[in-house]
């Protein structure tokens, strides 16, 4: 099902909402999912779109007067919940599905969602930052418990949240390795900082990445399938393996000996709690980190920008849309 652009009512506000006029907003592979149909609790029609950024144009009644006129970016994650190491799942989702999202010009959120855009980023550079970093941010120092010092490899970089990965991690100080089907994303992780690759098409891949690295503390996966078995045989004695998406199929057969000799820990994640959003904001200002964007699109050319994701080819980074 395509992607339309049409009138829709500027959303109503609830006492504790703000109404948001955005700027820019990404995609998210979580879109794409949608629009084939093949995602949980689907309806339409419905206003995709998890990520965006932009100016506090309302707020409701209870809401503080000081915030219009406010530049902020959105926090996606609606009733995460009290508990920082897992959301509700009774009451959490995310923004873009069951509710409108940031694919259109106004977007209404709980004034609880809005955090202050980083003073050195553009809208575009902020919008891509919600999902998929966020989602990086807490696989890498949250669940994966990067420590300085230890070596980290990325699965499959490239793509929005395995970019992110490699970001904080550089931005970090570690020592990062990173794997593709492209050549061209190797080259460009290494441009960016990494300390080399290898293409996980090739035979033996995992041997020739051990004798070039070594073994790895922090593994940041985000495809699952066949290749996820010989992450094992790359994770460090204590070595966490940290994975979410799947794009590549379920967990392959696993040499559990190998798991618990090695007290290896494989971790699931997911987005990030709010506070984990805030921290994530910090980082991205102390270290003037600027997202990796691979192109921008209008708003009214939203369906040509989610053909773009349909291969992975040689996209490096996010994709997003200008809002005039």
């Amino acid at each position: 099902m395509p992607l339309v652009v049409e009138s829709v009512a500027t959303p109503a506000l609830g006492a504790n909402d703000v109404l948001v006029k955005l700027k820019a907003a990404s995609l998210n592979k979580r879109d794409w999912w949608i629009q084939k149909g093949q995602y949980a609790g689907l309806k339409f029609p419905i206003v995709l779109g998890s990520d965006g950024a932009g100016i506090v144009d309302a707020v409701g009644a209870n809401v503080d007067k000081s915030l219009m006129g406010k530049e902020v970016v959105i926090y996606p994650g609606i009733h995460w919940g009290d508990n920082e190491r897992g959301f509700t799942p009774q009451t959490f989702s995310i923004l873009g599905l069951p509710d409108d999202g940031c694919l259109a010009e106004y977007v209404k959120i709980n004034a609880e969602n809005v955090f202050p855009k980083p003073a050195q980023l553009s809208f575009e550079e902020t919008a891509a930052l919600p999902v998929a970093g966020l989602t990086a941010f807490r696989a890498l120092f949250i669940r994966g418990q990067w420590q300085k010092g230890e070596r980290v490899l990325i699965s499959g970089v490239g793509g929005g949240a395995g970019s992110f990965a490699l970001q904080w991690a550089l931005a970090a100080g570690a020592e990062v390795w990173v794997t593709s089907g492209s050549e061209k994303k190797i080259e460009k992780a290494i441009q960016l900082g990494a300390k080399g690759g290898v293409r996980y098409t090739a035979e033996n891949w995992e041997k020739e990445l051990q004798a070039k690295a070594g073994d790895f503390d922090v593994i940041i996966d985000s495809a699952l399938g066949d290749g996820f078995a010989k992450l094992v045989s790359l994770a460090a004695p204590g070595g966490r393996i940290v994975f979410f998406g799947g794009t590549g199929g379920n967990i392959p057969a696993l040499n559990g000996r190998a798991v618990f000799w090695k007290q290896i820990s494989i971790l699931g994640t997911s987005l990030g709690s709010p506070k984990n959003f805030e921290t994530m904001l910090k980082f991205v200002s102390d270290k003037k980190i600027h997202p990796i964007i691979d192109n921008v699109f209008s708003l009214n050319d939203a369906e040509k920008a989610m053909r773009t994701m349909d291969t992975h080819s040689d996209k490096f980074g996010k994709t997003v849309l200008k809002i005039d």
